[in-house]
């Protein structure tokens, strides 16, 4: 029997970042409208982590906008995952908070950090196309950062960036290299305010590189995460079929996702088991 992880994301802190990612609506560069806010309230940070494990995940992300860790931000990581390893047993805490130090990471893995997530985003030839303010190599290097401090690594990145088949197949070399323990795999999500092209990836096409990166990354949860909901639509279960073993509930950074007891009904509908924990 096929077991699914969900995984629960939490926007901390959002929008004004300072880099021109041309994916991101949270780069202040992109004139997107989203609600934008420094720090998150620890108690509604609470809330959403209890609702997450209501809803039967086993991942809860803690995402903040911007490039990078710095002493203000990791202070207020790590007292966040502590109150939440405090109050509330049985989450995996997932941080994602850009580029970091492995003296920060150790940092965090005290306070109760279990992941890091970091994507790659795309390859390493493409990605000057869709950043400008930061190299390929330095997120590459975080990754690495997060292995030798003892974190689980989450490193995936985005179809449907104007990127070349040539450029995923670089892309899921990379992540070969690194092998993490979950890739998220996320499809671009059009907003008009974005300085790419409006469309979506095709179905045919998103299922062809879950089961190639499956295929690549066989003994990595492989996560279908932004984008399942207007990429797969109601074919969106095939998924499954196609080789990933785990998927996003709930809302995401910026846009909305479905509700999470509809995506579990259809799970076990399928004879799926929900994981109970983040083992594999």
């Amino acid at each position: 029997m096929k077991t699914v992880y969900l995984c629960s994301i939490c926007n901390i802190s959002s929008g004004n970042c300072g880099e021109d990612c041309a994916f991101c609506t949270q780069s202040a560069h992109n004139n997107t409208k989203i609600e934008r806010y420094r720090q998150k309230e620890l108690k509604d940070i609470i809330y959403e982590a209890e609702l997450a494990k209501k809803s039967r995940a086993v991942g809860f992300c803690l995402v903040t906008a911007g490039k990078g860790l710095d002493d203000k931000k990791l202070e207020y990581i790590c007292k966040i995952a502590t109150k939440i390893k405090k109050d509330i047993s049985g989450l995996s805490l997932i941080a994602c908070n850009g580029t970091a130090t492995k003296e920060q990471l150790k940092e965090l893995k005290k306070a109760g950090i279990d992941s890091y997530n970091h994507n790659l985003e795309t390859s390493k030839e493409y990605y000057d196309s869709i950043c400008t303010t930061h190299g390929w190599e330095e997120r590459f290097q975080t990754c690495l950062n997060i292995k030798d401090a003892g974190l689980k690594l989450c490193s995936g990145g985005i179809f449907g960036l104007g990127e070349s088949v040539d450029d995923r197949v670089s892309f899921m070399d990379s992540l070969q290299e690194l092998q993490p323990d979950t890739v998220p795999l996320n499809f671009f999500h059009p907003n008009p305010n974005l300085p790419l092209e409006n469309k979506t990836v095709e179905i045919e096409d998103a299922l062809y590189w879950i089961r190639y990166a499956r295929q690549k990354l066989q003994n990595s949860v492989i996560m279908v995460a932004g984008g399942r909901e207007i990429t797969f639509k109601d074919r969106w279960t095939e998924i499954f079929q196609a080789g990933a073993n785990s998927i996003v509930i709930g809302n995401y950074l910026t846009t909305k996702g479905n509700k999470p007891n509809k995506d579990i009904q259809t799970i076990e509908k399928l004879g799926y088991k929900i994981a109970q924990n983040c083992n594999k």
